[in-house]
């Protein structure tokens, strides 16, 4: 008896002192997100754009982007036309000025990691110029950690009538979901196809606490769900280049001018969820501290679909001297479901334009001559709605491609991108924002590289 009331003791003991500490891990107060956009409430937060810095300050064109020393995650057949193993990363900072009715304001500053990739070409450049060989046949791979989705948002508002009072809500979101993916593409002479398979994943949490912040001794509630997600996905996309040629003595050559064709997409696809969701009630008024759980559920299992995506696009360049693209994007959001989190959206849209300019590539005396000027703009609607009203967002961006001397003389990159925007529904709440990227590629040549020795 001595030994059942000894073990009685022991649990009550345990749950006394893991209790406040349950709660204080459970409770909102510890949600603090890294953005604050109430906006990325819904689906599954704001959706990312997916290319990395180089493409960014041209609008993010990326279905006929082509680039021997920049990866192309977006449209994989542009792995194929890589000359050089190319590691890239980037970070960036992001400025906001939120803009509600009533004019409510509110300021934000965040930054983080935004991507990491390694690409390659199998067969090395070198050994085909060593070996005099002019394989029409050409295969490049690569392989990332990319965000695909970020929630962050802090809102505190207030609503009630004459019989209940001042009532106040907090909603707090926090989270994101991110995407490793391996791309490979294969071209014959100038026409490219690539594929691209990745693993979807990440933990969303979201939590609103309502109070009668004018009732004495009441009793606050806070719903909570923590939602983790993942799936397999895939995406592939075609590129084809025409070159054109001047008559040179009387032969036809190659004068460096080409246009590229491009398209790239994916059909709907299916995810899992797993989802925690907790109610309780709290009153810190009273003379001890009474928390109440009203429900507590772990591993709710759920399902949803993603959409499908089309991106097209076409861009002139001239080799070494400037490009200009333009995409056209189309999503079938008012596919998407989820049954854990249950949201309606509707299909969006997206139009990118931009190009880069590099004055002089072969300077040896100014190094402004052989840096790469890049500008565009793109537009576009989101596939959220508030009050009814879709969200639409717009942008202009610029940046930088600085090069690197590296050892054996290659060439990499310091690429800048500034992006200024806004999206939002006019008149309820807007979001204007700054957005710095700082991009570093790395290239070498000697991945595959076979030495010999006579």
């Amino acid at each position: 008896m001595l030994k059942n009331f000894n073990r009685i003791l022991f649990i009550l003991s345990l749950v006394m002192i893991m209790g406040p500490v349950l709660s204080a891990q459970i409770s909102s107060e510890n949600i603090r997100p890294k953005i604050n956009s109430p906006i990325s409430r819904f689906g599954l937060g704001n959706i990312s754009n997916g290319y990395f810095t180089a493409a960014g300050a041209m609008g993010g064109y990326s279905a006929a982007f082509v680039d021997p020393y920049h990866l192309n995650m977006q449209n994989p057949a542009s792995l194929a036309f890589l000359r050089s193993t190319a590691f890239e990363v980037g970070m960036d900072t992001k400025v906001t000025a939120l803009e509600g009715s009533n004019n409510q304001s509110d300021n934000f500053l965040g930054g983080n990691l935004n991507y990491l990739a390694l690409g390659f070409p199998i067969k090395n450049p070198l050994n085909q110029a060593l070996d005099r060989i002019n394989s029409p046949w050409q295969i490049g791979m690569a392989v990332s950690l990319t965000p695909y989705s970020n929630v962050g948002y802090d809102v505190t508002t207030y609503s009630g009538n004459d019989e209940t009072g001042s009532v106040l809500n907090v909603l707090k979101g926090t989270g994101g979901t991110y995407r490793i993916n391996w791309g490979g593409g294969i071209r014959y002479k100038n026409i490219a196809a690539g594929a691209t398979l990745g693993y979807h994943f990440g933990q969303i949490i979201n939590s609103r606490l309502v109070a009668y912040d004018t009732l004495s001794y009441s009793y606050y509630t806070e719903f909570r769900d923590d939602m983790t997600v993942n799936g397999f996905v895939w995406k592939a996309g075609i590129q084809y280049i025409h070159e054109f040629k001047s008559t040179n003595d009387g032969k036809k050559e190659l004068n460096g001018k080409r246009i590229i064709a491009g398209v790239f997409g994916n059909n709907s696809t299916n995810f899992t969820t797993f989802n925690t969701s907790f109610v309780k009630r709290e009153n810190v008024f009273a003379t001890f501290t009474s928390v109440d759980t009203i429900s507590y559920e772990t591993d709710i299992e759920g399902t949803g679909v993603l959409p499908t995506e089309l991106t097209f696009g076409l861009a002139y360049e001239q080799a070494n001297k400037f490009r200009l693209g333009v995409d056209y994007q189309i999503g079938k959001w008012s596919q998407y479901q989820n049954s854990v989190k249950p949201d309606v959206l509707v299909d969006s849209w997206r139009l990118s334009v931009g190009g880069e300019f590099i004055p002089d590539i072969i300077s040896y005396n100014n190094y402004f001559q052989r840096i790469r000027y890049r500008a565009g703009f793109y537009t576009g609607t989101d596939p959220r709605t508030i009050q009814g009203s879709q969200l639409k967002y717009s942008a202009v961006t610029l940046g930088f491609g600085l090069p690197i001397i590296m050892p054996r003389q290659m060439v990499s990159f310091v690429d800048l991108g500034f992006e200024i925007g806004q999206y939002g529904v006019q008149d309820i709440l807007t979001e204007r924002y700054f957005n710095f990227t700082l991009g570093l590629t790395l290239n070498d040549n000697s991945w595959f590289f076979k030495r010999k020795f006579n």
